[in-house]
């Protein structure tokens, strides 16, 4: 059973498997090298990732990746042969909100280089991406608008990073 279809068993929503399944997938190799001063350079701006899922391996376990949480900046600690799972704003979308997707950043080491693989796992490019209808009733209003993945991705990928920003814009604002 995939990340994807847990996730979805445990909302009881078959929907958000069907979002994701023959979706798309991308792999990026990231690099940073050690920086004698590091507090002034950043290696990865503040964002969430805009994908449903993100697997990240840290290859040589050297920090790096921070969460921001309350307003602060916290290290992830590498683990040996682990794999980091991030929920994606995609995937913040078709729960309506019940997975959140988690700001994050990447710094560099005054020190050591640092590697690590991120695979993402996106819907079919042609889909529609809002929240799964299962998870939408008269207590739970959509807390997010629906949209073609296509354009989602569009406008995902040609702003800058600026945090949670994209995810933010697709909300809806209720009246109540």
């Amino acid at each position: 059973m995939t990340i994807i279809a847990h996730m979805a068993k445990v909302l009881e929503s078959k929907e958000i498997l069907e979002v994701f399944e023959d979706g798309m997938q991308m792999m990026r190799v990231n690099y940073y090298p050690a920086c004698p001063e590091p507090e002034k350079v950043i290696g990865l701006t503040p964002h969430s990732d805009g994908a449903g899922v993100t697997i990240l391996l840290q290859l040589n376990e050297v920090e790096g990746l921070q969460i921001r949480k309350h307003g602060k900046w916290l290290p992830i600690k590498p683990l040996p042969n682990a794999f980091i799972v991030n929920i994606g704003e995609m995937l913040e979308i078709v729960t309506n909100g019940i997975y959140k997707s988690i700001e994050h950043r990447a710094m560099v080491n005054s020190s050591k280089e640092r590697m690590s693989f991120a695979t993402f796992l996106f819907p079919k490019y042609d889909g529609v991406l809002g929240p799964a209808s299962t998870l939408v009733n008269q207590n739970t209003q959509a807390q997010y608008k629906t949209t073609g993945v296509k354009d989602h991705l569009k406008g995902f990928f040609g702003r800058k990073l600026d945090g949670k920003s994209y995810v933010d814009s697709k909300r809806v604002h209720h009246n109540n």
